[in-house]
């Protein structure tokens, strides 16, 4: 009996890890092909059928950062990313904090105003943002966009924060407060540090968002100079629809910055979805 358990165990764990491969091949096969397509001319990417191109052309980066302006576009897209993630971050974690620690009225009323928000279809919020920006007379320009794309992630970020808030153990607070911290003496010294983990998955996701949000962008942004990366590659696909090989090189440089970020980030993403708001 033992061993038949032990083969129902291992056959078990060969079709998992099986499907598993191939859901990841699946998954990566699509960025594989990106890479060889823009490692190719437009002559050979429907000749060459090889996996490896035969002959490597670099040369295609070189003129979609240069020739498409992705150098522009990507600095526009670094900078409303950085921006509007640590915009969320600060706000978003003060708002938590409150809400967790702070009593004040209305606080049940507006909490659940941010949660009811989340029910809101994301494009369902563009056109009275936009409205909103046209009267203000931030529309075209840099801190509009950055302020709605803010907007856009405050919501989740508060409810995974305020989670995580609520299951800090009281006893750092009174800690803190003998030590002569303050309520922002507190949540910079001891929230914040203990909220690395929800802080990842927030930086994460909304950076996701920010860097592939194109709806928004081509609503509020008319000026070249102002395009994020997304934006800015569908102006390049509108000049270069034939050139795949060019097309391929601007999609790669569009999404290895986010790859990185991910990989890089991961550990902390996934401690931060397994653990949930476990602190420590």
């Amino acid at each position: 009996m033992p061993n038949k358990y032990k083969t129902i165990r291992t056959v078990k764990t060969i079709f998992l890890h099986s499907f598993l491969i191939v859901v990841t091949l699946t998954c990566l096969f699509p960025l594989f092909w990106m890479v060889r397509s823009a490692l190719m001319s437009n002559e050979t990417i429907f000749i060459d059928k090889s996996l490896i191109p035969r002959e490597l052309n670099f040369h295609n980066f070189y003129r979609a950062w240069t020739e498409g302006n992705f150098g522009m576009f990507f600095f526009n897209s670094v900078i409303y990313t950085a921006s509007v993630v640590l915009g969320i971050i600060l706000i978003s974690s003060l708002a938590a904090y409150a809400f967790s620690r702070l009593q004040f009225p209305g606080q049940n009323f507006f909490f659940y105003m941010f949660v009811a928000a989340m029910m809101i279809p994301l494009p369902g919020s563009f056109v009275p943002l936009y409205v909103l920006m046209n009267k203000l007379g931030l529309v075209n320009t840099r801190i509009g966009y950055i302020l709605c794309m803010i907007n856009v992630g405050l919501s989740l970020s508060i409810l995974l924060l305020k989670t995580f808030f609520d299951k800090m153990p009281p006893d750092l607070e009174d800690a803190a407060r003998i030590d002569g911290c303050s309520k922002l003496g507190i949540w910079w010294h001891v929230a914040l540090p203990l909220a690395r983990p929800a802080i990842a998955v927030i930086v994460i996701f909304n950076s996701l968002n920010v860097w592939n949000e194109y709806i928004l962008a081509t609503l509020l942004l008319n000026d070249k100079s102002l395009m994020p990366l997304q934006r800015g590659l569908m102006v390049f696909q509108g000049v270069h629809s034939v050139d795949y090989p060019l097309l391929m090189a601007g999609l790669t440089i569009a999404a290895v910055p986010i790859i990185l970020v991910y990989l890089l980030m991961q550990k902390h993403i996934i401690k931060g979805l397994s653990s949930g708001a476990i602190v420590g």
